[in-house]
């Protein structure tokens, strides 16, 4: 008790601190936010890039088969060839 009287109260450190807290609590919490809200919608673009990629192989397949295949062949082995440098 001695130090709280000696620095002019414990209790305005103690509240001043717990402001601050609060103050950096709610910009964490802002800042979560926005980073939820945006992988939200990286999982929406993520999700119709997806959607259309399957939609145009499977149009390449029904219309194109031997170049599909021709195409997956030469994507693996890109792949492949990366992979193993």
């Amino acid at each position: 008790m001695a130090q709280s009287s000696r620095y002019g109260g414990g209790s305005d450190v103690a509240d001043k601190a717990t402001e601050q807290f609060k103050k950096v609590a709610d910009r964490v919490e802002g800042v979560a936010g926005a980073a939820a809200d945006q992988m939200r919608d990286v999982t929406d673009r993520t999700g119709e890039v997806a959607g259309n990629l399957r939609r145009a192989v499977d149009k390449s397949v029904k219309e194109q088969p031997m170049a599909t295949l021709l195409m997956a062949a030469a994507v693996g082995f890109v792949l492949g060839a990366l992979w193993k440098s």
